[in-house]
């Protein structure tokens, strides 16, 4: 087991107290009511996931928590990325809030089941997520290439080479559902639409600086869906 920062229990536990706590602020003033349970559902069901993987890491890969806590524009060090991840983290602002207000304005009527799938599809991306970082200890939350870094072709990276990206689209596509929002899906496209600027820009920095990496990808020719792209 690698050595743990003695402060990085704390620090994962506070990042992840804020990050729901914002997360809150949203949704329920874009509701206008705290009498919202399908806001509560959806905050607890990434509260337990947060939490859960973060305890996870903690213990078994901490070097890796530890890598996916810098993240988001400022941690970025390409002025593409800062950009690309700017516009991300907005995009998926807007997609709770709109979801929320579409909640509170009564623009779409979504059944219980449905917001039982949204919070399925969330929990579904939560757990490939998991997978991919179980098997890449180098899965940064931003674009580098450590020293020791090299290709990881086994698990879910034998299908795609960006695994963790594909898990992204039922995580998005489950928020507005768990919301009781459809108007909300309306977003998700312009999350995908992020998602692939960074990969083909990151897979440039990969072809680049990561040996091995340009015949990975001549060996697993899709990026996010097996026989699709």
């Amino acid at each position: 087991m690698q050595d743990k920062a003695p402060d990085l229990g704390r620090r994962a536990a506070e990042a992840n107290a804020k990050f729901l706590a914002a997360l809150a602020v949203m949704v329920f003033l874009a509701a206008g009511t705290l009498a919202y349970w399908q806001g509560w559902l959806f905050l607890a069901t990434f509260a337990a996931w947060s939490a859960g993987t973060s305890v996870y890491f903690y213990h078994r890969d901490p070097a890796l928590l530890e890598k996916r806590m810098r993240a988001g524009p400022s941690a970025e060090t390409e002025p593409l990325q800062k950009r690309i991840q700017l516009f991300t983290s907005v995009v998926m602002i807007a997609l709770v809030i709109l979801s929320a207000l579409d909640y509170r304005f009564g623009w779409s009527a979504v059944p219980v089941w449905a917001i039982v799938l949204g919070n399925l599809l969330i929990s579904a991306g939560f757990l490939f997520v998991f997978f991919v970082l179980k098997e890449n200890s180098f899965a940064s939350a931003t674009i580098e290439v450590a020293p020791d870094q090299h290709v990881v072709s086994t698990g879910p990276y034998a299908l795609v080479r960006h695994p963790m990206y594909a898990a992204v689209l039922p995580l998005a596509s489950g928020i507005p559902l768990a919301l009781s929002s459809l108007w909300g899906l309306i977003v998700v496209p312009l999350i995908f639409l992020g998602l692939i600027l960074r990969l083909i820009d990151e897979e440039r920095h990969l072809r680049r600086d990561l040996p091995g990496y340009e015949d990975y990808c001549r060996k697993v020719r899709y990026r996010l869906f097996a026989g699709l792209w």
